[in-house]
């Protein structure tokens, strides 16, 4: 949308931060079993602009997880609309740490060995 693009007409890397963020949280709090916080963004490359209607897709890895924090690997991919092949766009490691009903951190559930 026209609030979420710069001078330039192409969107901020804000919104685009904003969706990975979503996107991560999404798979730490699978693995926390439970609500979490952003902590850190690390490693974070902007590759190319995202214009306004690229199909914006991002694609989350969990890349490790400690005493009470996960961190998930996240890689942003946009494809021009109507275009058939997609091109990364931005990367970076999110880390979230697992926080219990007062907002204070917690340690992550003890997964069993399959």
């Amino acid at each position: 949308m026209p609030r979420d693009t710069n001078a330039g007409g192409s969107i901020f890397g804000g919104w685009t931060l904003s969706q990975m963020d979503l996107a991560g949280g999404t798979l730490a709090a699978e693995h926390a079993e439970g609500r979490v916080a952003t902590v850190s963004i690390d490693a974070m490359r902007f590759l190319r602009p995202v214009a306004v209607g690229d199909e914006v897709s991002c694609y989350c890895t969990l890349q490790d997880m400690g005493t009470t924090s996960v961190a998930v690997k996240i890689e942003t991919w946009a494809r021009e609309r109507g275009g058939k092949a997609a091109e990364k766009v931005t990367e970076g490691v999110f880390t979230y740490v697992a926080i219990d009903e007062e907002g204070h951190p917690r340690e992550l559930p003890t997964r069993e060995a399959k």
